[in-house]
């Protein structure tokens, strides 16, 4: 984590203090446009006084000639007691610098030396990049009171990606997971003058939201099983059973004999009755084969996937039928892709959606400056 300060001053440490110092510092001076450079000076040969040297301590006031800070607590605010030593070690600006890779910045505690709720005019450099791996935990934040603070984004504030549905422990069964944040100003009502803005080339990106899960491919087409079996039955044709489709009665041989005698005495025997035989044929289902299971959902853009693929993974082969010409199961769907930066995830047929988007900046009582669709994506007004 990199953070350094920087102020516009501390001034008159030793030496004298001039009238004509003190309204080209504090007056006549405008804060500098990078943290590396420098401030410039406004021309300005109008008379000053000490009345114009007091130090403001109204929060309402967005550009106050001697501000309130830390640095200017002896300054006073009244003319009667007024007197050019009271400026030794005092201030005009108060800058912060971000360089490099954070995550979950939490502006409020950076080193602000107590002037975050004074009017003293602040500047926040966002020169490297500032992201998160968890949807729940914004970029970057700021809440409470914040007065004359203006956050400069040269570099990137990049909210999580959402995980796509069925990814496993902590994400959705289903529908894909909702994306990251990127930067939440949730400001209270004593909060004035708080501009985000984005440079040319600066970035602030909502997550985009994981894709859904695929859709488990149909159920394979019903196959049909026949069954034959033969019943027989000495003298009359037997019958089939309930459910069974009866065939034509056929005889066989002979299965009783009786015996015959003449009147002589002679005796021989006969056959009485015949086996009949009746062929019994059934039909009975086969299920087809279940439907392979959909792919999961494509992890969308964020912090934690500034590159990768947003590509839903392909579903499962069907299973084979079982059998008498059952088909097989089809193929699942494949998953929906997750979102890019500040988008939403990709939807299926199944029974879930796509994970929300992430938001480029929410809260409340802040303004943006240089929002276009290449320094911001994602929702963005308060």
């Amino acid at each position: 984590m990199s953070h350094s300060t920087a102020t516009a001053g501390t001034y008159y440490n030793s030496g004298s203090i001039s009238f004509s110092s003190l309204r080209s510092n504090f007056r006549a001076q405008q804060r500098r446009s990078t943290f590396g450079g420098s401030e410039t000076f406004a021309t300005d040969n109008n008379p000053i006084s000490a009345s114009d040297l007091l130090r403001v301590t109204s929060t309402s006031d967005t550009n106050p000639v001697v501000p309130n800070a830390t640095e200017n607590a002896n300054i006073t605010t009244s003319s009667s007691n007024w007197k050019t030593s009271d400026f030794r070690g005092s201030i005009k600006y108060y800058y912060v610098r971000q360089t490099g890779t954070n995550t979950n910045v939490n502006i409020n505690n950076l080193s602000w030396n107590s002037n975050r709720d004074k009017n003293v005019r602040k500047v926040y450099f966002v020169d490297g990049t500032i992201g998160s791996n968890a949807i729940g935990n914004p970029a970057a934040s700021m809440s409470g009171q914040s007065v004359n603070l203006r956050v400069l984004v040269s570099g990137d504030i990049f909210g999580a990606a959402g995980r796509g549905g069925g990814t496993g422990s902590g994400a959705p069964s289903i529908s894909g997971q909702g994306a990251g944040d990127a930067f939440s100003s949730n400001n209270n009502s004593n909060s004035q003058n708080i501009v985000i803005q984005i440079l040319s080339g600066g970035r602030i990106y909502g997550g985009g939201g994981g894709g859904e899960k695929g859709n488990t491919g149909a159920t394979g087409s019903q196959g049909t099983c026949r069954e034959t079996t033969t019943r027989s039955n000495c003298g009359s044709c037997p019958g089939c059973p309930s459910g069974w489709t009866s065939g034509n009665c056929t005889s066989g041989s002979g299965c009783k004999n009786k015996q015959k005698c003449n009147r002589w005495g002679n005796c021989w025997r006969v056959t009485a009755k015949w086996r009949k035989f009746r062929t019994c044929t059934r039909t009975f289902p086969s299920a087809g084969g279940a439907g392979g299971a959909g792919g999961n959902g494509g992890l969308g853009r964020g912090y934690n996937n500034q590159t990768g693929s947003l590509s839903g993974a392909g579903g499962s082969s069907g299973s084979a039928g079982n059998g008498c010409g059952a088909g097989t199961g089809a193929t699942g769907e494949t998953g929906g892709s997750g979102g890019d930066w500040g988008s939403s995830g990709g939807n299926t047929n199944n029974s879930g959606s796509g994970g929300g988007s992430g938001r480029a900046i929410f809260g409340a009582r802040y303004s943006v400056e240089g929002a276009n669709s290449s320094t911001v994506k994602g929702s963005f007004n308060p």
